[in-house]
This record gives structure tokens, sequence and C-alpha cells, in this order.
């Protein structure tokens, strides 16, 4: 090949190469975006589907194949880790039915309540720092959010509730009567608020009109509210937003460059994010974004934005893959925390459940679920080594239990394997900018 034809390719090829990066992170909803200072490209968007045709796998993607089919799911992308190495990172059906786009590592998903894990991460490397105590009150004079906006509190016993409460769920509050994290409608005529409502409103809302359900830290009682108080924490003591701390303290460092706080409405989402789906003659209901419009759940009935700390993050399954090693207590790759606090996140009993997990057992697995209509995620660390990721973008037939089933899938995909690609994903680098000038000087080299 003479020289200049060889030139054009690689000129071709970077074009192609930064235009991808352009993609990535261009118009992301927000101009607002914390980014590094000098921009990486993120591990997802270096790896294709094709990075993960092992023949040893073939059964494995196969038994995931037959799973979506059997659960009508549009799209779905899978990462797995072996002794801290990205081994098999895989999308299978469609980002994108209407448009026939394939999901690929590169998309990135709603992760639901595996955000929780994000936001208890950042607790603890604010305790870590000596800028919280798990021991701090939230509410009242002496409380961290302790602004005028929160001292009208219907139950005293909330000046009691601390960091730790909100981490293991035994605030006191409970959804007995609703999880107010999805009562926009109501709590907005209520409050005599306009849609959308912002997380102050709600706040108030529970400060002003709620009594706990129990005395806090007497028992543990789920709380999507306690975990979006979280955010509201961090942005108190960090003096920035909960998002960019997150970014740039906790992803950023690990080298993660695509983890987002998603939007409710499909015109709103990320270029790479997938496309969303509900279940097969699922009814619209009242919006919670544009008021007395009727909207999917998925795009517009719930508000991902009011979610936040508690399910608004997206994320490829790569990426959650690489921020579960930095907090995985394995010894492979440097985790970001303590193992002091990594042990002290995972220690859950029945009347306390671990910071920030779903659950752990004593036999060192660790579970993260994550449920909302339009997705269903399954984050799990197992004592031997092996860590994976399963994120799909279709209600689950079974809502918040539908995990179950991506377990034993997991399971029995898992079993099919007898042999282990070696090759760590985590180390697929592009090439850099350099190399080319490189490339073409090598070329030239050749021609003189």
């Amino acid at each position: 090949m003479k020289f200049k034809q060889r030139l054009r390719i690689i000129i071709l090829f970077t074009l192609a190469f930064f235009g991808e990066i352009a993609l990535s992170f261009s118009d992301k909803s927000s101009a607002d975006k914390v980014f590094p200072a000098e921009e990486k490209m993120p591990l997802s968007l270096r790896l294709s589907n094709n990075l993960s045709t092992y023949e040893s796998m073939a059964s494995f993607d196969h038994q995931m194949e037959i799973f979506l089919n059997k659960w009508n799911i549009a799209g779905a992308s899978v990462a797995i880790v072996k002794d801290e190495k990205l081994i098999y990172s895989k999308g299978f059906g469609y980002a994108d039915k209407e448009n026939h786009i394939k999901v690929e590592p590169k998309h990135v998903f709603r992760i639901a309540s595996v955000s929780k894990l994000i936001t208890a991460v950042a607790v603890m490397k604010l305790v870590e720092e000596g800028k919280l105590n798990l021991t701090d009150t939230i509410f009242g004079k002496n409380g961290i959010l302790n602004d005028s906006l929160f001292l009208n509190i219907k139950d005293k016993r909330v000046t009691h509730i601390t960091v730790e409460n909100l981490l293991n769920h035994t605030s006191g509050w409970s959804n007995r009567k609703g999880d107010p994290m999805f009562q926009s409608i109501s709590i907005a005529k209520e409050m005599k608020k306009e849609l959308p409502l912002d997380f102050t409103t709600v706040v108030q809302y529970v400060l002003e009109k709620q009594k706990l359900s129990y005395t806090p830290g007497k028992k543990s009682v789920y709380s999507n509210f306690g975990y979006a108080l979280l955010g509201l924490v961090i942005e108190k003591v960090t003096n920035i937003t909960y998002e960019d701390y997150v970014v740039t303290q906790i992803l950023n460092p690990i080298g993660i460059y695509d983890m987002h706080l998603g939007k409710s409405l499909p015109d709103e989402k990320y270029p790479n994010e997938v496309k969303y789906y509900g279940l097969k003659g699922e009814k619209n209901i009242l919006s919670s974004i544009n008021s007395g419009e009727m909207a999917p759940r998925y795009y517009g009935g719930n508000s991902i934005e009011l979610l936040g700390a508690a399910g608004g993050w997206i994320a490829s399954s790569t990426e959650l893959m690489k921020f579960l090693v930095a907090i995985d207590g394995f010894s492979q790759r440097e985790d970001i925390l303590s193992m002091e606090s990594v042990q002290r996140m995972t220690q859950g009993s029945k009347n306390q459940r671990p910071f920030g997990w779903t659950g752990t057992d004593k036999n060192g697995y660790w579970w993260r679920t994550g449920t909302l209509s339009g997705t269903s995620v399954l984050l799990k660390r197992e004592k031997n080594g092996l860590s994976w990721v399963f994120i799909m973008n279709t209600t689950p037939k079974y809502g918040s239990r539908f995990p179950v089933q991506i377990n034993k899938n997991m399971i029995q995909g898992l079993a099919t394997i007898t042999e282990w690609p070696v090759y760590d994903l985590f180390d697929h680098y592009e090439l850099k900018s350099f190399q080319y000038k490189l490339v073409a000087e090598k070329e030239l080299g050749k021609t003189e």
C-alpha cells in the first residue's frame, strides 16, 4: 500500500475515533456536567460485542438469548469480572427496537436502586475524610440539614435520625401510606406546588405532614426517601451538587466517565442511552412531570430526577463492574474505600440492612438489586472472585421480585462455562492521538 493511501486510512480512522468521543460527551442533557479536566474516553466506549465473543462462552450467550425471549425483554447488557479482571462485556437484544439498534457495551441504562450503593460509597468516603460521622443527626437545629425550610417538624423523633439510620434503613419512615418519591401529584396538590416537584418540597411535606412509623433505630424498613435525603446531606457537607461530588470524587478517580443522573423524558435521554419499554398492554398514568398529561410510567409517569441519590443513576454494565471492583474488598485492585469501610458497609443483621447493598451473607455473597418501570438490574459479588451485573431496558413482569429470575438465569448460564477467558478488558485501551502521529511517521520513513 502506498504511503498516501496508508496515511489517508490513518486520518479517517482518527476522525472516526474522535467522532465517537464527541458523541459520548456532546449534548448530555445538560451543559453543566462535570467532566475530568482532560476528557477520557469511557471504557465502555472502547469495547464492542465482538471482543466478548468467545467459543467458551457460546453456551452462556445462548442462555442469555433464551432468557430475553422467555420474558419478552427488548435488550440487556451483561458484564462479568473474575479475579478483578473484566473478562466479558456484551449486549443482547435491542437498545432501540424501532430503529434496529442492538445493545453494545457502550449503551447506558437506568440502574434504579443500584444508585443507593453509589450514594453509600460517597457517604463513607466523606466519613473517611472526617467530613461526616455516622452518628451525625440529619434534622433539627443541631442537624446537618438545619435550614429554616426543614425546621417545621411534626414528629420530634425525626430529630434523632442519624446518617447511619439512613444508610441502613432504620430511620423510622416506611411506605405504609405510600412512597413519597412516587407521590408527586398528590404532594404537589397538598403543598400547592407546580409539577415537576423538586426534592426540597417532598422533604418539607414529609416533615410537616407525616409521623414516623417507628422509633429510629428499632427496626429496618426500606426507604427510598431516606437515601434521597443522603443526597442532600452530601450537598450540604461538600457545598457542591450531589452528582458533581460523586462524579469528581468517586467515579473519575477510579476511571469511570460515563455514569450520570438520568432524566425522565425520552427527548432528554443521553446519546448512548437505551430506549425503555413497558409490559404489553400497560396503561399510561398521570405524568409526574407535566401536569394533566398522561404518560408511560417509564417516560414521565415516575420522576427519575426526584429519585436522585436513591434511584436516578444511569450506567453501562462495564462501568458498573469497574465501580464494583473498587469496593469489593478483594486485593488485586485497590479499593476506593478502606477495608474497614468496606466491611462496615457489608455488615447486616435481622434489624439492620447493610449500607447500600440489598443484602450480604456470611458466605461472602453481596448483591444489589434495582427495579423501576422500564428496567431491572442485579449486581452480584461472589466469594470466589466472580462478580457480574445484568441490566435490562424492559419493565419486569414481577416488579421488584424479578431479580430472582435474573439470578437463576445467570447461575444457569455461568454453570455452562468450563474455560474462562483470560484477557482483561479493563486493559483494553484505545490508540492515543500521539500513536497516530508515530504510525504516520513510521509510514513516512518506509517511503524514504
